[in-house]
């Protein structure tokens, strides 16, 4: 199999678009996609100066799809004095799991010259993954607590950093499996939520200061091509599961996605493409909705629309609740 724009050995058949592509042009079409993804969402504040930078807070968990986004970032903004960037990586309490992914983020890190920060459950919240699982003190997917605990941190770091934006490594196929979910679920005002979180152009979605606005900029590439990517690059990755991962609705959608895009190639592109359309006339209809949900995230963690937002009456932080989820799933495991 020869690549379909140098006659190089191909390493990789994109069935969606029929090209077959060797290790380089793979290398190109990724970046091409990531660096037109950047431009759509306008992600550079057209009035950013290195006197007053676009500030940037990149999620770095170790993880194909976190290593592959900071170094494309770094490529294309690592010597822009219009931006800066802080990578920031959590780590869960997950023994034999997180430390290694760890030694990545700091080996890239180091590699990129780049503002790198490493905070904890554990010293955060005062606790550990491995025992939130083994106590499950709300009987639910250790996923569930694990979310709302990183996105709390994302959120107070990036606030602390006075980011401009938060950008997560979100691929295609996790975006995709959100939107499938969301249409099953019959969820119209998540699916507006999930427009002004993260998938609008950042011109169009509604403005607010309670949160940092987030990006996605590998959206538009399938995991797969992350990981092949991050392989001829010879990038610092961890690919191990977290062994605590059991979302098992998630893994029914991820399983019939992958079936639709292997019968019908570009099924993933589809359902995205119509899901965001769709998603922002949702968030035209619902802006100013108590009950739809505001620039949260697409996940939910912010219980509510920004016009219902107040502090949590322990930590602080924005819901529509007296006090937030986090505090409650932490009250809850501190009475086990």
């Amino acid at each position: 199999m020869e690549c379909d724009k140098c006659g190089a050995d191909a390493i990789h058949h994109a069935a969606y678009s029929g090209a077959h592509l060797c290790g380089d042009h793979l290398r190109k079409s990724v970046e091409k996609r990531v660096k037109r993804r950047i431009r759509e969402d306008g992600l550079l504040d057209p009035d950013a100066t290195p006197d007053d930078p676009d500030r940037w807070v990149i999620g770095l968990s170790g993880g194909k799809d976190s290593v592959a986004l900071t170094q494309i970032l770094d490529d294309v903004f690592g010597k822009d004095p219009r931006v800066e960037m802080l990578a920031l990586t959590i780590h869960e309490g997950i023994e034999g799991y997180r430390d290694a992914s760890v030694d990545a983020t700091i080996e890239l890190a180091d590699d990129l010259s780049l503002r790198h920060e490493l905070v904890s459950y554990e010293e955060e919240f005062d606790v550990r993954m491995d025992d939130v699982v083994e106590d499950d003190p709300e009987d639910m997917a250790a996923c569930a607590y694990c979310g709302v605990f990183r996105r709390d941190l994302l959120e107070n770091y990036a606030a602390e950093f006075d980011a401009d934006k938060l950008l997560t490594g979100h691929n295609l196929d996790d975006e995709a499996q959100t939107a499938m979910m969301n249409f099953l679920e019959g969820d119209v005002r998540q699916v507006a939520k999930h427009f002004d979180a993260s998938l609008g152009p950042l011109d169009e979605r509604e403005a607010t200061d309670a949160f940092v606005p987030r990006a996605k900029p590998l959206r538009d590439v399938p995991e797969k091509e992350i990981a092949l990517y991050c392989h001829v690059r010879d990038l610092p990755t961890h690919m191990a599961e977290c062994p605590h991962a059991e979302e098992a609705y998630r893994g029914e959608i991820q399983s019939t996605i992958h079936e639709l895009e292997e019968n019908h190639p570009g099924a993933r592109h589809s359902i995205m493409a119509g899901y965001e359309e769709l998603s922002a006339l949702a968030a035209d209809a619902y802006r100013g909705d108590a009950g739809a949900g505001g620039p949260g995230d697409e996940t939910g963690e912010n219980d509510g629309g920004s016009s219902a937002l107040r502090e949590c009456e322990r930590c602080g932080s924005q819901t529509s609740r007296d006090v937030c989820r986090k505090c409650r799933l932490l009250e809850s495991i501190e009475a086990v």
